[in-house]
Protein backbone atom coordinates (compact mmCIF):
# COMPACT_ATOMS: atom_id res chain seq x y z
CA UNK A 1 0.00 0.00 0.00
CA UNK A 2 2.72 2.64 0.94
CA UNK A 3 4.59 2.23 -2.22
CA UNK A 4 1.65 2.59 -4.38
CA UNK A 5 0.52 5.77 -2.61
CA UNK A 6 3.84 7.33 -2.76
CA UNK A 7 3.69 6.39 -6.64
CA UNK A 8 0.47 8.28 -6.88
CA UNK A 9 2.15 11.29 -4.77
CA UNK A 10 5.51 11.41 -6.82
CA UNK A 11 2.96 10.78 -9.87
CA UNK A 12 1.59 14.18 -8.98
CA UNK A 13 4.07 16.08 -8.25
CA UNK A 14 5.85 15.47 -11.61
CA UNK A 15 2.85 15.51 -14.07
CA UNK A 16 5.18 16.11 -16.76
CA UNK A 17 7.90 13.63 -16.50
CA UNK A 18 8.02 11.16 -19.37
CA UNK A 19 9.59 8.08 -18.14
CA UNK A 20 10.14 7.19 -14.24
CA UNK A 21 12.97 5.10 -12.34
CA UNK A 22 12.04 3.77 -9.15
CA UNK A 23 14.56 1.87 -6.58
CA UNK A 24 13.41 -0.27 -3.97
CA UNK A 25 16.02 -0.92 -1.53
CA UNK A 26 16.56 -3.86 1.46
CA UNK A 27 13.66 -5.60 2.75
CA UNK A 28 11.19 -3.72 0.49
CA UNK A 29 13.52 -4.93 -2.31
CA UNK A 30 13.60 -8.47 -1.21
CA UNK A 31 10.38 -9.63 -0.95
CA UNK A 32 8.67 -6.72 -3.40
CA UNK A 33 8.11 -9.17 -6.19
CA UNK A 34 6.34 -11.47 -3.44
CA UNK A 35 4.52 -8.72 -1.88
CA UNK A 36 3.90 -7.08 -5.49
CA UNK A 37 5.06 -4.55 -4.48
CA UNK A 38 6.28 -3.85 -8.31
CA UNK A 39 2.82 -4.76 -9.51
CA UNK A 40 1.14 -2.16 -7.24
CA UNK A 41 3.96 0.79 -8.41
CA UNK A 42 3.76 -0.29 -12.30
CA UNK A 43 0.05 -0.07 -11.67
CA UNK A 44 0.62 3.90 -10.61
CA UNK A 45 3.11 5.44 -12.84
CA UNK A 46 2.35 3.19 -16.26
CA UNK A 47 4.38 -0.11 -17.06
CA UNK A 48 5.83 1.33 -20.26
CA UNK A 49 7.44 4.04 -18.63
CA UNK A 50 8.69 2.58 -15.18
CA UNK A 51 11.72 1.12 -14.82
CA UNK A 52 12.20 -0.82 -11.47
CA UNK A 53 14.98 -1.43 -9.52
CA UNK A 54 15.49 -3.91 -7.15
CA UNK A 55 18.54 -3.44 -4.63
CA UNK A 56 18.45 -5.97 -1.36
CA UNK A 57 21.98 -5.49 -0.42
CA UNK A 58 21.49 -2.17 -0.05
CA UNK A 59 19.55 -0.96 3.50
CA UNK A 60 19.38 2.95 4.13
CA UNK A 61 20.15 3.85 7.33
CA UNK A 62 17.05 5.51 7.98
CA UNK A 63 14.34 2.35 7.67
CA UNK A 64 14.41 -1.27 5.89
CA UNK A 65 12.16 0.02 3.78
CA UNK A 66 13.66 2.31 1.60
CA UNK A 67 12.74 3.25 -2.34
CA UNK A 68 13.55 6.24 -4.73
CA UNK A 69 11.76 7.72 -7.23
CA UNK A 70 13.19 9.23 -10.21
CA UNK A 71 11.47 11.47 -12.96
CA UNK A 72 12.71 12.05 -15.99
CA UNK A 73 11.69 14.49 -19.05
CA UNK A 74 11.65 12.81 -22.99
CA UNK A 75 15.23 13.62 -23.71
CA UNK A 76 15.90 11.69 -20.26
CA UNK A 77 17.23 14.64 -18.16
CA UNK A 78 16.08 14.30 -14.23
CA UNK A 79 13.17 16.08 -13.45
CA UNK A 80 12.99 15.10 -9.91
CA UNK A 81 14.13 12.17 -7.08
CA UNK A 82 12.48 11.59 -3.83
CA UNK A 83 13.56 9.18 -1.26
CA UNK A 84 11.02 7.55 1.45
CA UNK A 85 10.25 4.66 3.66
CA UNK A 86 7.24 2.34 4.15
CA UNK A 87 7.35 2.17 7.86
CA UNK A 88 4.61 -0.57 8.20
CA UNK A 89 0.72 -0.41 8.25
CA UNK A 90 0.82 1.64 4.95
CA UNK A 91 1.90 4.37 6.16
CA UNK A 92 5.24 6.90 5.05
CA UNK A 93 7.91 8.63 6.35
CA UNK A 94 10.69 10.26 4.75
CA UNK A 95 13.04 10.35 7.87
CA UNK A 96 11.87 6.75 8.31
CA UNK A 97 10.58 7.31 11.72
CA UNK A 98 6.79 7.39 12.96
CA UNK A 99 5.67 11.14 14.06
CA UNK A 100 3.34 10.61 17.02
CA UNK A 101 -0.34 12.18 16.59
CA UNK A 102 -0.15 14.46 19.31
CA UNK A 103 -2.64 16.87 17.90
CA UNK A 104 -5.22 14.40 18.13
CA UNK A 105 -4.47 11.88 21.19
CA UNK A 106 -2.80 13.65 24.38
CA UNK A 107 -1.24 10.64 25.55
CA UNK A 108 1.44 8.29 24.17
CA UNK A 109 1.72 5.52 26.73
CA UNK A 110 -0.94 2.70 27.62
CA UNK A 111 -0.68 3.67 31.59
CA UNK A 112 -1.53 7.44 30.52
CA UNK A 113 -4.74 6.66 28.69
CA UNK A 114 -5.86 4.00 30.85
CA UNK A 115 -5.12 6.24 34.11
CA UNK A 116 -7.09 8.91 32.34
CA UNK A 117 -9.96 6.24 31.72
CA UNK A 118 -10.36 4.79 34.56
CA UNK A 119 -10.36 8.18 36.24
CA UNK A 120 -12.92 10.00 34.03
CA UNK A 121 -15.27 6.48 34.19
CA UNK A 122 -14.71 5.77 30.36
CA UNK A 123 -13.40 3.07 28.71
CA UNK A 124 -11.06 3.00 25.35
CA UNK A 125 -13.34 3.87 22.58
CA UNK A 126 -15.46 6.41 24.58
CA UNK A 127 -11.48 7.85 25.19
CA UNK A 128 -11.14 7.85 21.02
CA UNK A 129 -14.57 9.80 20.81
CA UNK A 130 -13.07 12.46 22.94
CA UNK A 131 -10.03 13.10 20.74
CA UNK A 132 -10.81 11.84 17.30
CA UNK A 133 -13.51 13.78 14.25
CA UNK A 134 -17.00 12.92 13.46
CA UNK A 135 -15.47 11.08 10.60
CA UNK A 136 -13.85 8.77 12.13
CA UNK A 137 -17.11 7.06 12.66
CA UNK A 138 -17.71 6.69 9.14
CA UNK A 139 -14.45 5.05 8.32
CA UNK A 140 -14.57 2.98 10.41
CA UNK A 141 -17.95 1.56 8.81
CA UNK A 142 -15.86 1.19 5.76
CA UNK A 143 -13.46 -0.60 7.40
CA UNK A 144 -15.66 -3.38 9.32
CA UNK A 145 -17.73 -4.07 5.60
CA UNK A 146 -14.74 -4.07 3.99
CA UNK A 147 -13.64 -6.79 6.44
CA UNK A 148 -16.52 -8.59 6.18
CA UNK A 149 -16.82 -8.76 2.68
CA UNK A 150 -13.31 -10.17 2.58
CA UNK A 151 -14.17 -12.95 4.61
CA UNK A 152 -17.13 -13.86 2.63
CA UNK A 153 -15.40 -13.88 -0.81
CA UNK A 154 -11.99 -16.13 0.81
CA UNK A 155 -14.85 -18.44 2.07
CA UNK A 156 -16.31 -19.04 -0.89
CA UNK A 157 -12.91 -18.91 -3.05
CA UNK A 158 -11.11 -21.93 -4.05
CA UNK A 159 -8.26 -22.42 -6.45
CA UNK A 160 -4.27 -21.84 -6.20
CA UNK A 161 -2.72 -18.65 -4.65
CA UNK A 162 -0.63 -16.78 -7.19
CA UNK A 163 3.31 -17.69 -7.08
CA UNK A 164 5.89 -20.11 -6.80
CA UNK A 165 4.74 -21.98 -4.04
CA UNK A 166 1.22 -23.03 -5.71
CA UNK A 167 -0.50 -22.87 -2.25
CA UNK A 168 -3.68 -24.24 -2.09
CA UNK A 169 -6.21 -22.02 -0.65
CA UNK A 170 -7.76 -23.59 2.52
CA UNK A 171 -10.14 -21.14 3.78
CA UNK A 172 -13.16 -22.75 1.80
CA UNK A 173 -12.46 -26.49 2.74
CA UNK A 174 -11.69 -24.98 6.82
CA UNK A 175 -16.01 -23.81 6.48
CA UNK A 176 -17.64 -26.51 5.51
CA UNK A 177 -15.80 -28.95 7.68
CA UNK A 178 -16.38 -26.24 10.82
CA UNK A 179 -19.66 -26.68 10.21
CA UNK A 180 -19.62 -30.56 11.04
CA UNK A 181 -18.90 -29.54 14.51
CA UNK A 182 -20.62 -28.19 17.77
CA UNK A 183 -19.63 -25.77 20.63
CA UNK A 184 -16.71 -24.97 21.40
CA UNK A 185 -15.20 -26.54 18.24
CA UNK A 186 -17.05 -25.43 16.09
CA UNK A 187 -16.00 -22.00 17.03
CA UNK A 188 -12.75 -22.53 17.12
CA UNK A 189 -12.38 -24.02 13.65
CA UNK A 190 -14.39 -21.00 12.35
CA UNK A 191 -12.03 -18.65 13.97
CA UNK A 192 -9.19 -20.03 11.64
CA UNK A 193 -11.46 -20.61 8.68
CA UNK A 194 -11.93 -17.02 8.99
CA UNK A 195 -8.82 -15.70 9.42
CA UNK A 196 -7.91 -17.98 6.45
CA UNK A 197 -9.87 -16.34 4.55
CA UNK A 198 -8.83 -13.14 5.03
CA UNK A 199 -5.29 -13.72 4.42
CA UNK A 200 -5.86 -15.81 1.34
CA UNK A 201 -7.47 -12.74 -0.05
CA UNK A 202 -4.33 -10.56 1.00
CA UNK A 203 -2.23 -13.39 -1.20
CA UNK A 204 -3.95 -13.30 -3.93
CA UNK A 205 -3.61 -9.26 -4.11
CA UNK A 206 -7.59 -8.60 -2.90
CA UNK A 207 -8.61 -5.87 -0.87
CA UNK A 208 -8.17 -6.33 2.71
CA UNK A 209 -7.90 -3.65 5.64
CA UNK A 210 -4.41 -2.98 6.86
CA UNK A 211 -4.96 -4.30 10.98
CA UNK A 212 -2.47 -3.55 11.29
CA UNK A 213 -0.32 -4.69 8.29
CA UNK A 214 -1.11 -6.26 5.35
CA UNK A 215 0.70 -9.29 6.22
CA UNK A 216 -1.57 -9.63 9.55
CA UNK A 217 -4.89 -8.60 7.96
CA UNK A 218 -6.86 -11.81 9.06
CA UNK A 219 -6.59 -11.85 12.28
CA UNK A 220 -8.87 -8.64 13.83
CA UNK A 221 -11.81 -9.48 11.07
CA UNK A 222 -11.12 -13.65 12.56
CA UNK A 223 -12.57 -12.42 15.72
CA UNK A 224 -14.85 -9.71 15.14
CA UNK A 225 -16.71 -11.91 12.43
CA UNK A 226 -16.55 -14.61 14.89
CA UNK A 227 -18.40 -12.57 17.29
CA UNK A 228 -21.03 -11.18 14.92
CA UNK A 229 -21.59 -14.37 13.92
CA UNK A 230 -22.23 -16.79 17.02
CA UNK A 231 -23.07 -13.81 19.68
CA UNK A 232 -25.30 -11.99 17.77
CA UNK A 233 -23.72 -8.03 18.27
CA UNK A 234 -24.77 -5.25 16.82
CA UNK A 235 -22.42 -3.45 14.12
CA UNK A 236 -22.95 -0.45 16.44
CA UNK A 237 -20.68 -2.27 19.22
CA UNK A 238 -18.10 -4.14 16.67
CA UNK A 239 -17.55 -0.49 15.67
CA UNK A 240 -16.83 0.38 19.10
CA UNK A 241 -14.48 -2.11 19.31
CA UNK A 242 -12.56 -1.58 16.36
CA UNK A 243 -12.20 1.92 17.28
CA UNK A 244 -10.44 -0.11 20.62
CA UNK A 245 -8.02 -2.04 18.27
CA UNK A 246 -6.92 0.96 16.61
CA UNK A 247 -6.23 2.92 19.89
CA UNK A 248 -4.12 -0.35 21.25
CA UNK A 249 -2.47 -0.59 17.27
CA UNK A 250 -1.58 3.42 17.37
CA UNK A 251 -0.05 3.10 20.62
CA UNK A 252 2.15 0.36 19.45
CA UNK A 253 3.30 2.05 16.45
CA UNK A 254 4.46 4.91 18.10
CA UNK A 255 5.99 3.30 21.05
CA UNK A 256 7.71 0.33 18.74
CA UNK A 257 6.65 -0.70 15.30
CA UNK A 258 4.28 -2.93 13.22
CA UNK A 259 7.50 -3.29 10.64
CA UNK A 260 8.36 -6.64 9.77
CA UNK A 261 10.85 -5.32 7.70
CA UNK A 262 11.97 -3.33 11.52
CA UNK A 263 10.89 -6.07 14.23
CA UNK A 264 10.14 -9.29 12.79
CA UNK A 265 6.67 -10.76 12.51
CA UNK A 266 5.86 -9.83 16.40
CA UNK A 267 5.36 -6.26 15.18
CA UNK A 268 2.96 -7.28 12.86
CA UNK A 269 0.65 -10.50 13.83
CA UNK A 270 2.04 -10.13 17.61
CA UNK A 271 0.16 -6.43 17.03
CA UNK A 272 -2.69 -7.59 15.39
CA UNK A 273 -3.51 -9.97 17.94
CA UNK A 274 -2.92 -7.74 21.08
CA UNK A 275 -5.24 -5.63 18.99
CA UNK A 276 -7.87 -7.99 17.99
CA UNK A 277 -7.74 -9.17 22.03
CA UNK A 278 -8.46 -5.91 23.06
CA UNK A 279 -11.43 -5.65 20.83
CA UNK A 280 -12.41 -8.82 21.83
CA UNK A 281 -12.77 -7.34 25.79
CA UNK A 282 -14.52 -4.88 24.51
CA UNK A 283 -17.37 -6.93 22.79
CA UNK A 284 -18.12 -8.79 25.66
CA UNK A 285 -17.93 -5.38 27.90
CA UNK A 286 -14.94 -5.42 29.82
CA UNK A 287 -13.06 -2.96 31.83
CA UNK A 288 -10.51 -0.66 30.63
CA UNK A 289 -8.03 -3.13 32.86
CA UNK A 290 -9.24 -6.28 31.36
CA UNK A 291 -8.80 -4.62 28.02
CA UNK A 292 -5.12 -3.82 28.82
CA UNK A 293 -4.41 -7.60 30.33
CA UNK A 294 -5.68 -9.01 26.88
CA UNK A 295 -3.89 -6.76 24.91
CA UNK A 296 -0.33 -7.55 27.35
CA UNK A 297 -1.22 -11.48 26.91
CA UNK A 298 -2.08 -10.51 22.96
CA UNK A 299 1.56 -9.41 22.07
CA UNK A 300 3.68 -11.22 24.56
CA UNK A 301 3.39 -14.57 23.40
CA UNK A 302 4.85 -13.60 20.09
CA UNK A 303 7.79 -11.53 21.75
CA UNK A 304 10.56 -12.76 19.13
CA UNK A 305 8.93 -13.86 16.11
CA UNK A 306 10.81 -13.55 12.97
CA UNK A 307 9.39 -12.48 10.01
CA UNK A 308 11.13 -14.76 7.58
CA UNK A 309 8.56 -15.17 4.17
CA UNK A 310 9.09 -18.12 2.27
CA UNK A 311 9.98 -17.33 -1.39
CA UNK A 312 9.35 -13.44 -0.16
CA UNK A 313 5.50 -13.98 -0.69
CA UNK A 314 2.70 -13.70 1.96
CA UNK A 315 1.65 -17.03 2.43
CA UNK A 316 4.03 -19.17 4.41
CA UNK A 317 4.14 -19.36 7.31
CA UNK A 318 2.12 -16.00 7.15
CA UNK A 319 -1.42 -17.21 6.42
CA UNK A 320 -0.98 -19.70 9.18
CA UNK A 321 0.08 -17.57 11.52
CA UNK A 322 -2.87 -14.94 10.96
CA UNK A 323 -4.76 -18.23 12.11
CA UNK A 324 -3.29 -19.21 15.27
CA UNK A 325 -2.89 -15.29 16.26
CA UNK A 326 -6.88 -14.85 15.38
CA UNK A 327 -7.47 -17.83 17.87
CA UNK A 328 -4.75 -16.50 20.60
CA UNK A 329 -6.27 -13.56 20.39
CA UNK A 330 -9.94 -15.51 21.17
CA UNK A 331 -7.88 -17.23 24.50
CA UNK A 332 -6.20 -13.77 25.90
CA UNK A 333 -10.05 -12.35 25.30
CA UNK A 334 -11.21 -14.77 27.31
CA UNK A 335 -8.18 -15.23 30.27
CA UNK A 336 -8.58 -11.16 30.46
CA UNK A 337 -12.11 -11.34 31.53
CA UNK A 338 -11.61 -14.35 33.74
CA UNK A 339 -9.58 -12.35 35.71
CA UNK A 340 -9.49 -8.80 37.53
CA UNK A 341 -7.20 -7.41 35.13
CA UNK A 342 -4.74 -6.71 37.53
CA UNK A 343 -1.14 -8.23 36.48
CA UNK A 344 2.56 -7.94 36.92
CA UNK A 345 3.27 -7.10 32.96
CA UNK A 346 2.06 -4.24 31.65
CA UNK A 347 1.43 -3.63 27.92
CA UNK A 348 3.59 -0.74 28.09
CA UNK A 349 6.74 -2.55 29.17
CA UNK A 350 5.46 -5.81 27.01
CA UNK A 351 5.47 -3.21 23.86
CA UNK A 352 9.18 -1.85 24.87
CA UNK A 353 10.59 -5.79 25.14
CA UNK A 354 9.06 -6.47 21.77
CA UNK A 355 10.70 -2.80 19.87
CA UNK A 356 13.86 -3.73 21.72
CA UNK A 357 13.86 -7.50 20.84
CA UNK A 358 13.01 -6.26 17.12
CA UNK A 359 16.06 -4.21 17.25
CA UNK A 360 18.09 -7.25 18.36
CA UNK A 361 17.01 -9.72 15.78
CA UNK A 362 20.07 -10.00 13.07
CA UNK A 363 18.44 -8.66 9.67
CA UNK A 364 17.86 -11.93 7.61
CA UNK A 365 14.82 -12.68 10.13
CA UNK A 366 13.29 -8.93 9.19
CA UNK A 367 11.58 -9.85 6.34
CA UNK A 368 14.61 -10.39 3.57
CA UNK A 369 13.27 -14.05 3.08
CA UNK A 370 17.02 -15.18 3.65
CA UNK A 371 16.61 -16.54 7.22
CA UNK A 372 14.13 -18.59 9.16
CA UNK A 373 12.01 -20.70 7.30
CA UNK A 374 12.38 -18.77 4.05
CA UNK A 375 16.49 -19.52 4.05
CA UNK A 376 15.78 -23.51 4.51
CA UNK A 377 13.37 -24.14 2.40
CA UNK A 378 15.20 -21.64 -0.55
CA UNK A 379 13.53 -20.35 -3.54
CA UNK A 380 10.72 -22.84 -5.03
Amino acid sequence: MAPARAAAMFRERQEAASSFVVTLYGSLAATGVGHMTDVAILEVLGREITRIDFRPEIFLPEHPNGMKFEAFDPLGKKMGEWITFSIGGGDLSDNGKRTPKEDIYPHSRMAEILDFCQQNGITFWEYVKMHEGDDLWDFLVEAWGTMQAAVERGLETEGVLPGGLKLQRKAASYYIKAKGYQGSMQRRSMTFAFALAVSEENASGGTVVTAPTCGSSGVIPALLYLNKSFYDFSDKRVIRALATAGLIGNIIKTNASISGAEVGCQGEVGSACAMAAAAGVQLFGGTPAQIEYAASIGIEHFLGLTCDPVCGLVQVPCIERNAFGATRAVDANMYALLSDGKHLVSFDTVVEAMKRTGHDLPRLYKETAEGGLAGLMGPV
